[in-house]
C-alpha cells in the first residue's frame, strides 16, 4: 500500500509540473497546491473583511415556531391608519433606539433556494438604474421589431419563401406562414426572457413574475393586436393612433379586419401551438443544445460528469404562463367573431396540460416558488374577457355603426367588466369572485421545534390553507 501511494505520488508530481515564470523550476504539485490553497484562504479572509465592513442593512432570523413569529410580524407590522406612513411603535427594549427599530421592516423570507444570494448587494438606486437602463434598451429594439411580419416581409423581398409557392401544395402555403409566424414568435420573446435576467433580481420568483408580464404583453402585441390590425411594428402602431397624416394618405380598410381569412390564420396558429409547440416543449431542444454545449466545453471527464449529473434545471413558470395565457388570450378574443377557434383552442388546453405535467414530474427539478406568481397569473388573465368584448365592440361598430343596439349593449358590458376588472386587481374589492378563496382548517395544527442551523436561517412561513 505503501508502494502504491508512493507511485501515485510520483506519478501526480511528474504530471503537475508548475513550471515558475522567472526561472523556470519545477515544483512539487503537492506543495504547489498547498500553498496556492492558503493563499485563497488569505483572499478569503480579505473579502470577508471588507464585506463586513459593507453590511446590506437586512438579516434573516430563525426563531422556534410559527406562532412567535406571527406574534413578531404583527407588532412590528401593525398600523393605526391604512394608506398613510404612520404606524404604532413595536414594543421597545433597552436596545431599541440603538437599533432604531422604529425603522424596520419586517417580512416572511422566502425560501433559500428562491433567494438569489449573489443578486442582494444590488439594491436601491442602483437596481433601479440597471432595471431602467435595460428596459429602454429593450423597448427601442422591439420597437420596431415586434411582429415576425417584418421578418416574413423581408424574407418575401429576397424571394425565400417561393419554392414553398412552387409546390402548388395547400396544406404547406397554408400552414407555412402560421409555422414561421410560430418560430418567430418563439425567438423574439428570448430577448424579453434574458433582459428580466439581467435587471437581478432577488428572488427566482420576482424573475418569473417579471417575466410572465412582459413576455405576456409583448405576445398579446405580437400575435393578437398588431396582426389583427393589420400592423406590423409598434411604430406603425402608435402613427396609427396618434399621425393624422398618416390616416389621411393610408387607407387602412378596418372591413377587411374581421374577413374569414384573418381568423382561418389564428386557427392555424392555435392548431400549430398545441402540435408543434407542445411537442417542442416535450422535445427540451434548446435544454439539449445547452447540454451538447457544456459538454463539448468540459476540459476534464470530472467536468463532464458534473455536466451529465446537473443538466435539469427548473420550471421557468414565467414564461409558460406568458405562452398558455398568450394562446388563451387569442382563442377567448376571437370565440365570438370567429366561433371554430374554440375547440382547437380546448384541444391546445388539454396537450399543454398533459405537457407540462409530464414535465414537471420527469423532467425539471421541482422549485421553491411563492404562490404570488399563480394568483398574478389569474389575475393577469381577465385582459382576455376585455379583449373579447373589445373585438365584439369593433366589429358591431364596423358593421352596423356605433348607435346600433347591439354596438351600445356590448360598450356597457365592457365598461361594467373594465370596472369589476380593475376594481379586483388593483383595490381588492370583489373578492368573493377570486379563484383564491382558501379556508382556514378548524383544527389545531402542532407547531414543530425547528433546530437553528446555516440551513435554515429564515421565519417559518404558515401555509394559509
Amino acid at each position: 500500500l505503501a508502494k502504491n501511494n508512493y507511485g501515485i505520488h510520483a506519478m501526480l508530481s511528474f504530471l503537475l509540473k508548475i513550471e515558475r515564470s522567472t526561472n523556470k523550476a519545477c515544483e512539487n504539485a503537492v506543495s504547489y497546491y498547498t500553498n496556492l490553497e492558503a493563499e485563497i484562504r488569505q483572499q478569503y479572509r480579505t473579502e470577508r473583511e471588507k464585506v463586513n465592513k459593507k453590511p446590506l442593512g437586512m438579516a434573516f432570523v430563525t426563531f422556534q415556531n410559527e406562532t412567535i413569529t406571527a406574534t413578531i410580524l404583527k407588532d412590528f407590522n401593525a398600523c393605526k391608519c391604512q394608506g398613510c406612513h404612520c404606524r404604532r411603535e413595536p414594543r421597545r427594549s433597552n436596545h431599541s433606539k440603538t437599533l432604531q427599530t422604529h425603522n424596520w421592516t419586517v417580512m416572511y423570507a422566502p425560501h433559500p433556494q428562491n433567494v438569489y444570494w449573489e443578486h442582494l448587494s444590488v439594491g436601491g438606486a442602483k437596481w433601479w438604474l440597471r432595471c431602467l437602463l435595460i428596459n429602454c434598451i429593450l423597448f427601442l429594439l422591439l420597437f420596431f421589431l415586434t411582429t415576425p411580419a417584418i421578418i416574413i416581409s423581408t424574407m418575401d423581398k429576397f424571394n425565400v419563401t417561393k419554392p414553398v409557392e412552387y409546390l402548388n401544395n395547400p396544406i404547406v402555403t397554408q400552414f407555412f406562414p402560421t409555422l414561421l409566424l410560430w418560430s418567430f414568435s418563439a425567438l423574439l420573446p428570448t430577448i424579453v426572457y434574458y433582459s428580466a435576467f439581467f435587471e437581478a433580481h432577488w428572488t427566482r420568483s420576482g424573475e418569473n413574475r417579471t417575466t410572465m408580464h412582459k413576455c405576456y404583453t409583448f405576445l398579446i402585441f405580437m400575435v393578437l393586436l398588431l396582426p389583427s390590425l393589420g400592423l406590423t411594428s409598434l411604430d406603425v402602431f402608435f402613427r396609427w393612433l396618434f399621425d393624422k397624416k398618416f390616416l389621411a394618405d393610408a387607407k387602412v380598410r378596418f372591413e377587411c379586419v374581421f374577413l374569414p381569412d384573418n381568423g382561418a390564420f389564428f386557427v392555424n396558429y392555435v392548431i400549430a401551438s398545441a402540435f408543434i409547440g407542445n411537442a417542442m416543449d416535450l422535445l427540451r431542444i434548446p435544454g439539449l443544445l445547452m447540454y451538447m454545449i457544456r459538454l463539448c466545453l468540459a476540459r476534464s471527464a470530472a467536468d463532464r460528469r458534473n455536466v451529465k449529473r446537473h443538466q435539469a434545471y427548473e420550471f421557468q413558470f414565467g414564461a409558460a404562463y406568458a405562452w398558455m395565457m398568450c394562446v388563451f388570450t387569442v382563442v377567448m378574443t376571437y370565440s365570438i367573431t370567429c366561433p371554430i377557434i374554440v375547440p382547437f383552442g380546448l384541444m391546445y388546453m388539454l396537450l399543454k396540460h398533459l405537457a407540462d405535467r409530464y414535465n414537471m414530474y420527469y423532467a425539471y427539478l421541482p422549485s421553491k416558488l411563492d404562490k404570488k406568481i399563480h394568483s398574478g397569473a389569474v389575475n393577469q388573465v381577465v385582459a382576455a374577457p376585455i379583449l373579447c368584448l373589445s373585438w365584439l365592440l369593433f366589429f358591431s361598430t364596423v358593421r352596423s355603426g356605433f348607435s346600433a343596439a347591439t354596438s351600445m349593449f356590448t360598450f356597457v358590458v365592457l365598461i361594467i367588466t373594465i370596472v369589476v376588472c380593475l376594481s379586483h386587481v388593483c383595490f381588492g374589492h370583489f373578492k368573493y369572485l377570486s379563484a383564491h378563496n382558501y379556508k382556514k382548517r378548524k383544527k389545531k395544527i402542532k407547531h414543530r421545534l425547528l433546530e437553528t442551523s446555516p440551513k435554515n436561517t429564515y421565519p417559518v412561513q404558515s401555509d394559509v390553507l
